[in-house]
């Protein structure tokens, strides 16, 4: 028997598409919202995953033929601008004409990266050959072979990690899970296209929790020759020739190091998004102290809000890899899918 209930899925990333996609094929009416001109989120941006090196773009297209394949309506250019309570249903106005009555909303708005200019101290820019993790991803997928914003073949590159995670001076104290394996992904990838390339990585810990991660961070030293320093890079300045000098201390040695490097790349972290604020604001969603949604429960109802009929999924509730984000938002199908069963 089909199911005649509706659902508004705030949110066009790949945790949108994937709920949307779940819904829709357990019968329910389903209506995707996205504020952008395209679905797929943060991941259209991005070249390759981790661990495997697979095209990201491949991934978008399998996740986007599903969608296609069910009834799903998909409101791109769109934002939500008011909801109102009504007879236990949802009064959604998207784009302040169009208004739908649904039974339930799902919130995946996902995430923004930290803006590194906020870390004055690493000359995001103000150097032209300091460079974002995001920026430098872009370069894989626009330019293939990296060079640093002046044309160069790099010879010397640095990575620093936790780059707006763990730090108490930006009030982020969170890790944002998959800095460090990126930066081992991307480090990986320059030593491929360059093999006489140095490359070091700047390191808090190195966090690889993932299927894979521990592996690819091995590859990196036994086979790239990536060198991982554990210390926090103090100070960043440009020389006569544009190249970037920083200094740092090894902690594991206990001796400040000075080098210089034709490139240095910031892993920036995850931060809770405008979109999620809009949204909390709009819903009275509550917040963790890390700015993410708060989940009713954090163990047991981890997709389901605290107000009745709103639930989330992705990197609205905690930073994720692309696996998690996915697995993430068909839990919290089956959370939509259970709390309409109960009504029934």
């Amino acid at each position: 028997m089909k199911a005649t209930k509706s659902v508004i899925v705030i949110g066009g990333g790949i945790a949108g598409i994937e709920v949307s996609h779940q819904l829709s094929g357990l019968g329910y009416d389903v209506i995707m919202i996205e504020k952008s001109g395209k679905i797929g989120g943060k991941l259209l941006d991005w070249d390759r995953l981790f661990p495997t090196f697979r095209k990201a773009e491949e991934v978008i297209q399998r996740l986007t033929q599903k969608i296609n394949q069910l009834p799903v309506r998909i409101e791109t250019n769109s934002e939500v601008t008011s909801v109102e309570r009504q007879n236990g249903s949802f009064s959604v106005a998207v784009n302040q004409s169009n208004k739908y009555i649904v039974d339930a909303l799902v919130v995946t708005t996902g995430f923004e990266l930290f803006n590194a200019r906020r870390k004055e101290e690493y000359g995001y820019g103000i150097y032209d050959n300091v460079i974002t993790s995001a920026d430098l991803e872009k370069k894989f997928k626009t330019e293939g072979k990296i060079i640093n914003p002046l044309g160069k073949v790099p010879k010397r590159v640095a990575f620093v990690h936790c780059v707006g995670s763990r730090d108490e001076k930006v009030g982020n104290h969170y890790c944002s899970k998959v800095c460090c394996v990126t930066g081992v992904k991307q480090a990986i990838e320059i030593q491929e296209q360059n093999p006489n390339v140095e490359i070091y990585c700047f390191y808090m810990d190195l966090r690889m929790y993932g299927e894979g991660f521990e592996e690819l961070y091995r590859k990196a030293q036994e086979k790239n020759n990536v060198q991982f320093i554990r210390g926090r890079v103090s100070e960043v300045s440009e020389t006569i020739d544009h190249s970037i000098q920083l200094k740092a201390e090894d902690t594991l040695s206990g001796r400040p190091l000075k080098m210089s490097v034709d490139l240095l790349v910031l892993l920036t972290g995850m931060e809770s998004g405008k979109g999620s604020d809009s949204v909390k604001n709009m819903l009275k969603l509550g917040t963790m102290e890390s700015g993410f949604l708060e989940p009713a429960d954090v163990h047991l109802n981890r997709n389901i809000s605290s107000t009745k009929g709103i639930f989330m999924a992705g990197t609205c509730i905690c930073p994720m890899s692309v696996n998690d984000t996915l697995e993430n938002a068909r839990s919290a199908a089956f959370e939509v899918h259970h709390y309409f069963q109960d009504k029934a």
